[in-house]
C-alpha cells in the first residue's frame, strides 16, 4: 500500500493529469512537481487508469479533486459515493483532497454542472455539516474551492469570502483558491476581483488553481465569461495570481486544462509561467 502520511504538496506548479501525457510526465516532468486527478475517474476496481495512477504516485505527490459530492446539496451526501471516495483516498493516501462549494444533485439525479448557492445561515449550517461528514469519513482535512458564478441570489445575506471564512472556522477545513473563478465571477457580476481577493482568507489556502475560460456576451451585450478549462490562462488572471502570491506567499499551484487538452509542451509552458511567479517570492 502506498504511504504518503508525511507528504504534502510542494509550493510549486502542478497540472491536472491526463492519460495522454503519461509518458511525457515520466520522461521529463519539469517544471511540474505534483499532479492532480479527478476522484470520480479513479473509483473503479482496476485496469490501466489505476495502474498508471499507482506508478505516478510512486514519483509525485498527488492531489485528489472531487467533482461529485454535491457539498452544497439540500439532501444528505450520497453514502455510496462517499464510500467509493473513502476507498480511493484510503489506498492512495494523497497529499491533498478538495471539493467545490457547489451542488450537483437533486432527488437522486446527478446534474452535469457545479451549481451556485445562496449564502445564508441555513446554507452555511448545511454545508458545514456536509464538510464535517466528509472529513470524518476520510480522516483528513479537506479543501473547499470557491466557485465560478454567473448570477447572484436575492436571498444571499453574506459575502462569499465571509461565507468561506466562517466554514473554515466551524469545520477546520482549508480552502482552494481558484483565481480564474474569481476573475470569471467578478466579470460576470461586475464586481472588483481585487477587492474579493483582499477579503479572502489567504492563510487558509492550501492550493491554488489557474485555468482558462471562454468569452461571450449576455443578451444585453455585457461580457459573459464561461469557466471552461479549455485554453491558456489569460494575462489578467496571471496578474491577479502574482498579487496573491506576493500577499500570501508561495502556494501549490495547479494548471487546470480539462477540455481541448493540448500537447505536453503547451501545458508545461503554462506550469513554467507559474514557476516564474513563484520564484520571485521568498518562501
Amino acid at each position: 500500500m502506498l504511504d504518503f502520511r508525511h507528504q504534502t504538496l510542494p509550493a510549486r506548479p502542478g497540472v491536472g493529469y491526463k492519460p495522454q501525457h503519461f509518458s511525457n510526465i515520466l520522461e521529463a516532468p519539469q517544471p511540474v512537481e505534483w499532479l492532480e486527478i479527478h476522484a470520480e475517474n479513479y473509483m473503479g476496481e482496476g485496469g490501466r487508469p489505476l495502474a498508471q495512477l499507482r506508478a505516478l504516485a510512486e514519483r509525485f505527490p498527488i492531489s485528489v479533486h472531487g467533482v461529485g459530492l454535491s457539498i452544497g446539496g439540500e439532501g444528505r451526501l450520497d453514502a455510496d459515493h462517499l464510500a467509493r471516495l473513502k476507498h480511493l483516498v484510503g489506498w492512495l493516501n494523497p497529499a491533498s483532497f478538495s471539493e467545490h462549494l457547489a451542488w450537483s444533485t437533486h432527488d437522486g439525479a446527478y446534474l452535469n454542472d457545479l451549481l451556485p448557492l445562496p449564502y445564508t445561515e441555513a446554507t452555511l449550517a448545511r454545508v458545514a455539516d456536509h464538510i464535517d461528514e466528509v472529513q470524518e469519513a476520510l480522516g483528513r482535512r479537506m479543501l473547499l474551492e470557491n466557485p465560478s458564478t454567473y448570477l447572484a441570489f436575492a436571498e444571499t445575506t453574506m459575502a462569499e469570502t465571509d461565507f468561506l471564512a466562517e466554514l473554515t472556522r466551524r469545520t477546520g477545513c482549508g480552502l482552494l483558491l481558484d483565481v480564474n473563478n474569481v476573475f470569471v465571477s467578478a466579470t460576470n457580476q461586475q464586481t472588483n476581483p481585487r477587492a474579493y481577493l483582499a477579503a479572502f482568507p489567504l492563510d487558509q489556502v492550501g492550493e491554488i488553481h489557474l485555468g482558462g475560460h471562454d468569452e461571450d456576451h449576455d443578451d444585453h451585450g455585457a461580457p459573459l465569461l464561461i469557466d471552461s478549462h479549455g485554453s491558456e490562462v489569460v494575462d489578467p488572471v496571471w496578474a491577479l495570481y502574482a498579487e496573491v502570491i506576493a500577499a500570501g506567499g508561495p502556494k501549490p499551484t495547479l494548471i487546470e486544462w480539462d477540455n481541448d487538452v493540448p500537447d505536453w509542451p503547451v501545458l508545461a509552458a503554462e506550469a513554467q509561467r507559474a514557476a516564474d511567479v513563484l520564484d520571485k517570492v521568498p518562501a
